[in-house]
Order: C-alpha cells, then sequence, then structure tokens
C-alpha cells in the first residue's frame, strides 16, 4: 500500500471519529433537546400574576362609588339580591327616566308618568300642576341635553328588600312660562335653562316589576 493511500485513510478515519464525537456533544447540550409537544407546553407554563380571583373589586359598582363604602356595600348587596341588576344600567334608564318625568312635569302630562311616581311624589307634583292651570299659565320646555349624572348614595334594606339609589342629574332645557294673554312671564324661548335635581329612585329587588319609582327630589 503506498504511503498516499495509507494518508487518505487515516485521515478519513480522524474524520469520521470527530464526526461521530461532535454528534455526542451536540446530543447532550441544553436547547437542542427534542421539541416539545404542545401538551408539554401547557403543562410547563408559569401561572400568570394576572389572575381575576373570586370576590374582587366589582368595576360596575366602582366605577360609580367609592370602594368600601357604605353606598357600594349597599348596591353589592342590591346584586345579592337580584342577580340581574346592573349599576351602569340603572343609569342609563335614570337617564331616560329623568328627560321624561321632567318633561311630563313640565308640560302637565301627569298619565303618562304615574307608574313610575310613589304616592308622594304624586300628589306633590298634581298638586304644583293643578296650581298653574288655576293661575292659567302654561308652560313650554323642551330638553336640549344631560351634562352631568352620578350617582351620589345608595341604600339597601335586607328585611324589605327595598333599594334606593340618589342620583344628581344637571340638565339642560328651554323652558317658557306664558300667563292667560300668551305672555311670557318667565323663562325665554331662546336661552339655555341649567336645572339641577337630586332625585331618589326605589324599588324591591327580586319582584317581576322591573320598574323604579321616584321617591323623593331635591336640588
Amino acid at each position: 500500500m503506498n504511503s498516499s493511500l495509507l494518508q487518505l485513510l487515516v485521515l478519513a478515519g480522524i474524520a469520521i471519529f470527530l464526526v461521530l464525537k461532535l454528534r455526542s456533544v451536540l446530543g447532550t447540550r441544553d436547547g437542542f433537546e427534542k421539541p416539545v409537544t404542545p401538551r408539554e407546553v401547557t403543562a410547563a407554563k408559569p401561572r400568570t400574576n394576572f389572575e381575576v380571583i373570586e370576590g374582587g373589586p366589582d368595576r360596575d359598582i366602582i366605577d360609580h362609588a367609592t370602594e368600601g363604602s357604605s353606598a357600594a356595600k349597599a348596591l353589592g348587596a342590591m346584586k345579592l339580591a337580584e342577580r340581574s341588576f346592573n349599576v351602569e344600567e340603572f343609569l342609563k334608564g335614570a337617564r331616560g327616566a329623568y328627560e321624561m318625568i321632567l318633561m311630563s312635569f313640565e308640560r302637565g302630562e301627569l298619565d303618562r308618568i304615574r307608574p313610575f311616581l310613589s304616592d308622594e311624589i304624586e300628589e306633590s307634583f298634581g298638586e304644583a300642576i293643578a296650581n298653574r292651570q288655576r293661575e292659567g299659565l302654561v308652560v313650554e320646555a323642551n330638553f336640549v341635553g344631560l351634562r352631568e349624572l352620578t350617582l351620589t348614595e345608595a341604600d339597601y334594606d335586607r328585611e324589605t328588600r327595598t333599594a334606593e339609589i340618589t342620583v344628581r342629574f344637571l340638565g339642560e332645557l328651554t323652558h317658557v312660562v306664558r300667563n292667560k294673554s300668551g305672555e311670557i312671564v318667565e323663562g325665554s324661548a331662546t336661552e339655555i335653562k341649567r336645572q339641577r335635581d337630586v332625585w331618589t329612585f326605589a324599588r324591591r329587588m327580586g319582584v317581576d316589576d322591573p320598574n323604579w319609582q321616584l321617591v323623593a327630589t331635591g336640588d
């Protein structure tokens, strides 16, 4: 065997040895293990620190009442008494009720809003409307919009299951009062009037009737 062939065989042997050695090393280095299956990824995934904890703050409540306040606790009790109760939805309803009740009162249309008034408020509104009619006064009013709606108080009586929520409104409307001759004695047809009201609505939770009634007014 000549020297050239012998050198070739030696080099080939060295090359085979290096390949086997390299494969052995790569097979033991971290990061080159067999691909992890999806199941293994799921099992190894660490728990996140952002999981929702049962019994944590209710955004529907604390967006409208200070956490831990008497109002927040009352709203929480209302939710326990009636699972479908939602503060945000209540306030949307209160917005619509404010416009409807206010405009019906201004125009003397008491029958339209009677189901939404307590007996005391109905009597008070009825007397005010009757007094205007006796004096021959006519009110012309148009609702422009609502600049403010804020939940200020909430209370819940567990014995009677009666809920009360107080809301502050700041409405904008045009308001004109005319006498028997049609002359304007109060207000302006072109000037927007801002009216602040604090109304309390009440309802027994868990009953079939979904309507809240206006039980108190203030400013």
